[in-house]
């Protein structure tokens, strides 16, 4: 398999070799797997604007090429976005001049992405703060310190400056922000708490999904304590030492107890009446920036899980 490519500069030409077992693959197939930080329709862009080539010829997506071919192809500079503010609610549970903390609906997207550049949590945060938030993350994510899913409801830290921004992406480094989940799963533990130690990483079949894997992965940590048990289901709360892409979600099937209501890693009869998985970022804990106090702020169930959770206790 050819090994992934991570993110590129804009304009440069990279070129990769294709081996035994590409060699026959669709063309376009090939390079979403070869380059796993970008949509599946960005890798169709770069087709339709003869980016690829092979041999020194632009080639389609449906090209498929032999054993030692080497495709060469460019990442263009992406179109500049204008993002509008919008007047959307916000739950805010803590606000000063540095940073918010937002209780996240689920359902919302927090950032724009291709195809979605409304109704985002970044477009009610650019009406609610006026615009000041900080920049570093740039135009599509300005003031967003880290993210959750957009089925996942609860807590996410906002920094409206650049200090801000800088000092708790430090303590996200240093696994020292809290941060505390509620989540109800299939089945029942072995333990009445514990610790999932397991490298996640790119789904090499699927690129849209995560896995525990070794190969190309980086560490995941998540703790766990059993709150309750019920018939077919359990309770619990998980805090997360590590912050990767869907990390409850993929430790949790990984051990076989995928969250309720999971469409990605949970059952294929799962729970459809939740119309998304039930997990809640419950706990946000930090040292603010410009204080330096121990600031703890906790978002309260939200009735989708409470109604889950009155149901299953029958």
């Amino acid at each position: 398999m050819i090994e992934p490519v991570n993110l590129i500069e804009y304009n440069e030409s990279v070129s990769i070799t294709v081996d035994e077992e590409s060699a026959g693959e669709r063309l376009d197939k090939i390079l979403s797997a070869v380059l796993c930080d970008y949509s599946r329709s960005f890798v169709q862009g770069l087709f339709s604007g003869g980016l690829v080539l092979c041999r020194g010829k632009a080639v389609t997506k449906s090209f498929k090429p032999k054993c030692g071919d080497v495709i060469e192809f460019t990442v263009p500079e992406p179109k500049e976005i204008s993002l509008e503010p919008e007047n959307i609610p916000l739950d805010i549970m803590y606000e000063d001049n540095d940073l918010l903390v937002v209780n996240k609906p689920r359902g919302m997207v927090v950032h724009p992405a291709p195809g979605n550049y409304g109704s985002t949590l970044v477009n009610a945060l650019l009406w609610h703060c006026q615009g000041n938030l900080s920049g570093i993350n740039g135009v599509i994510r300005p003031g967003i310190v880290h993210r959750i899913d957009k089925d996942t409801s609860g807590l996410l830290l906002v920094a409206k400056n650049d200090f801000a921004h800088i000092s708790l992406s430090q303590q996200i480094s240093a696994h020292s922000l809290d941060r505390e989940y509620r989540a109800v799963i299939h089945g029942h533990l072995k333990e009445p708490a514990g610790v999932i130690d397991a490298p996640i990483g790119r789904n090499p079949n699927d690129r849209k999904k995560m896995c525990v894997t070794t190969r190309n992965s980086k560490n995941a940590v998540t703790h766990y304590e059993v709150l309750e048990e019920y018939k077919d289901f359990s309770f619990l709360r998980l805090k997360l030492e590590t912050g990767r892409t869907h990390q409850i979600r993929v430790h949790m099937a990984h051990i076989g107890h995928p969250v309720a209501g999971d469409p990605v890693y949970g059952p294929k009869n799962g729970v459809s009446a939740l119309n998304g998985q039930c997990l809640h970022a419950a706990v946000l804990g930090f040292i603010h920036p410009s204080t330096n106090e121990h600031i703890i702020i906790e978002a309260p169930l939200p009735s989708y899980f409470t109604e889950f959770l009155r149901r299953i206790n029958k």
